[in-house]
């Protein structure tokens, strides 16, 4: 375990999916598009919801089986191409507080197991990505959460060391990442693990993102 000192820190690292936007109905879609192309029946979304977080072809080894892991990511693609952008909604006062962050002189970047691909125009779209210095993904860096590579590459993008630096997540997954990228967590509710389980970890548990601005002091001359 990493220890968090708030005065010390300049980057903030954050997850996707259940940290700063609500995208479970067009996974859901997609999850269901899949299934019901095998002729499987349809899962409900909190059911989705509980599934989601480490990469897609987990996800599609859960939800089809591992015998239709390629045919399913096809499938997936194919319906979550069609309704993510329209489906996903950002998480309550989440653009808010990037703003205030940065303005308060930290440097912002996201790490997440959802492609790049996907997570840019989602940003772009829900007003984020102006306060961000880099948005990864498992088809930038080659792998997912919890190998810490993309997590790294924000630390890069930000010029900010990992002494000085904070992941911000929604999953126990995120636990594990900050852990092998050696740096502090910061947990909010509101993704796939259950509160009782984020506090189980014993690591700082938030009640909400907006919680952050009264953790984070700004730095000075910002």
């Amino acid at each position: 375990m990493q220890v968090l000192d708030p005065d010390r820190v300049l980057g903030l690292v954050l997850d996707l999916d259940g940290t700063l936007v609500d995208s479970y109905a067009p996974i859901a879609s997609g999850v269901n598009h899949a299934r019901s192309s095998l002729g499987l029946p349809p899962l409900s979304l909190d059911d989705v919801r509980a599934r989601v977080g480490h990469g897609l072809e987990s996800l599609m080894a859960d939800v089809v089986g591992e015998e239709n892991v390629e045919e399913g990511v096809r499938l997936f693609r194919e319906e979550y191409a069609r309704v993510f952008a329209e489906g996903t909604t950002a998480l309550p006062r989440a653009v808010e507080v990037l703003r205030e962050l940065r303005e308060r002189g930290y440097r912002l970047s996201v790490a997440s197991n959802k492609p790049a691909r996907f997570g840019e125009p989602i940003l772009e779209r829900l007003g984020m990505r102006a306060y961000l210095d880099a948005v990864e993904g498992p088809d930038r860096v080659g792998s997912t959460k919890p190998d810490p590579a993309m997590v790294q590459a924000c630390l890069r993008a930000m010029g900010v060391a990992a002494e000085r630096a904070a992941y911000v997540g929604d999953m126990v997954l995120d636990v594990e990442t900050a852990a092998m990228a050696r740096i502090p967590v910061i947990l909010v509710p509101g993704g796939s693990s259950p509160r009782a389980d984020l506090r189980d970890t014993g690591e700082l548990l938030l009640t909400g993102l907006p919680d952050l601005l009264t953790l984070l002091p700004a730095k000075p001359g910002s």
